[in-house]
């Protein structure tokens, strides 16, 4: 069974910089998709970056230029990289992974994927 599970979220100022980290175990980095989410109170769950098996990435308009999104292979990490923090950034982050077929694409939809982390608090103060 795919397990997922955060690092790395904490408190910065704007400006500042966070990587987090997602320790996965039991799944092959070619065959999945795997993302980053976030959630604000009140706001809806938002996709911030994903990463296909071939290591395309995508990223919301909101964080591109600010944000990378990598796999540590030798690790089996998932990472995102935050710089230039804003307060809006503000939110509990989450990774999650879904398994791709031969016929299927990575997408930014959160139903698809079925491996989830619990999340990391990631705040950012003015």
């Amino acid at each position: 069974d795919v397990q997922l599970a955060e690092s790395g979220g904490g408190s910065v100022q704007s400006g500042g910089s966070l990587e987090l980290a997602c320790a996965g175990s039991g799944y092959a980095s070619t065959t999945y998709c795997k993302g980053w989410f976030r959630q604000s109170p009140g706001k809806e769950r938002d996709v911030v970056a994903f990463i296909s098996g071939d290591g395309s990435t995508t990223y919301a308009d909101s964080v591109k230029g600010r944000f990378t999104i990598s796999q540590d292979n030798a690790k089996n990490a998932l990472l995102l990289r935050m710089n230039n923090l804003k307060p809006e950034d503000t939110a509990v982050y989450v990774c999650a992974a879904r398994i791709i077929g031969p016929y299927d694409y990575c997408s930014g939809d959160w139903f698809t994927y079925g491996w989830r982390g619990r999340g990391t608090q990631v705040t950012v103060s003015s």
